[in-house]
């Protein structure tokens, strides 16, 4: 069942087609000779003779260590690049597109192209984790063969909330040599602060006014748990964005899906759609009747919303900012 539930949170995306580590060193020319020992949120060990200077990430990820200064160190990604369109996604907001050597494979979810990996010659693999011990873009088969070429060092989002995932981030980047002291990182902290503060305070003036947030595919429709998706719930608790909390989710508790005939059982004032969807997606929101009978989409309330975004300050920032801007409209 787990690997049904990551194939549906990952499904929207087809529509468009507690870390702790050490480091010898900081960064700069000593991080290349000194060694490595780390122990990521999976518990596992792992220890290099020098500091890792190829990186495979996926490509989320690979956004995020770029924000935090490790962008020369990506040798490859995998995972969402471009959209439909051929625009850089919103999964990987920062991150040149073109600049990057993707080795993602084509057919079923996770699939890597095990040939290209390895010319890369990659000394560390970073990804993520959204469930248990599950890999987010790798499936266990390739899991299997990466590890043959270096190890995967992952970062578990899985329980955490959003400041806890994105501090797990940086551990590991701080681990891999970024530093986290720079004028950068922490102008990234202060953007972070202030965009939140602006979600808190549009929140207020909405009033009681309902926003709910979902998801569309072909056969079903998703509406997000804001008790489990990290942003949703920080926006929530933190910042007091009215967001309803579906009453019968999943296993894995990220959304309760629906058929689209009983796509009417949550009001909505405001629909924050997964950006993932792209058209297609909104085409689906369109067509459907039932949903159509929803106050948000009779008065064309829709807010986009980057569901798998970045794990940066940075983005989040970002993010919030332009999340306050479509809210400011709706009111």
């Amino acid at each position: 069942m787990k690997k049904t539930f990551l194939a549906a949170l990952a499904a929207t995306a087809l529509l468009t087609l507690s870390a702790c580590g050490s480091s010898d060193s900081e960064g700069g020319d000593d991080a290349a000779s000194s060694s490595f020992s780390y122990k990521d949120d999976f518990g596992q060990q792992i220890d290099l003779d020098t500091m890792p200077q190829r990186l495979l990430v996926q490509s989320s990820m690979a956004a995020a260590l770029t924000d935090l200064g490790l962008g020369d160190k990506i040798v490859g990604t995998f995972g969402p690049l471009k959209d439909a369109e051929g625009k850089p996604d919103s999964q990987v907001a920062g991150l040149d597109v073109s600049k990057v050597k993707d080795v993602t494979g084509g057919g079923e979810y996770g699939s890597i192209d095990l040939e290209a990996a390895a010319g890369l010659k990659p000394d560390l693999v970073v990804t993520s984790s959204y469930l248990d011990d599950d890999l987010w873009y790798i499936n266990d088969k390739n899991a299997t063969a990466l590890k043959k070429l270096a190890p995967i060092l992952v970062v578990s989002f899985d329980g955490k909330t959003l400041p806890e995932l994105l501090d797990g981030t940086e551990r590991a980047a701080k681990a891999l040599g970024a530093d986290l002291g720079s004028e950068k990182v922490e102008a990234t902290h202060d953007a972070f602060t202030k965009a939140a503060e602006r979600v808190r305070q549009v929140s207020a003036d909405l009033g009681d006014r309902t926003i709910l947030a979902g998801s569309a595919a072909q056969d079903y429709y998703y509406v997000s748990n804001p008790k489990v998706s990290p942003d949703l719930s920080y926006w929530k608790d933190e910042l007091g964005l009215p967001l309803t909390v579906p009453g019968n989710p999943d296993e894995g508790g990220y959304f309760e899906s629906l058929s689209w005939e009983k796509a009417d059982k949550y009001p909505a004032d405001i629909f924050l759609y997964d950006d993932r969807i792209g058209e297609a997606g909104m085409q689906l929101f369109e067509k459907e009747k039932v949903f159509q009978t929803l106050d948000a989409a009779k008065n064309g309330a829709y807010v986009p919303w980057t569901s798998v975004a970045p794990p940066s300050h940075q983005a989040y920032a970002d993010l919030m900012d332009r999340l306050a801007d479509d809210l400011e409209k709706q009111k």
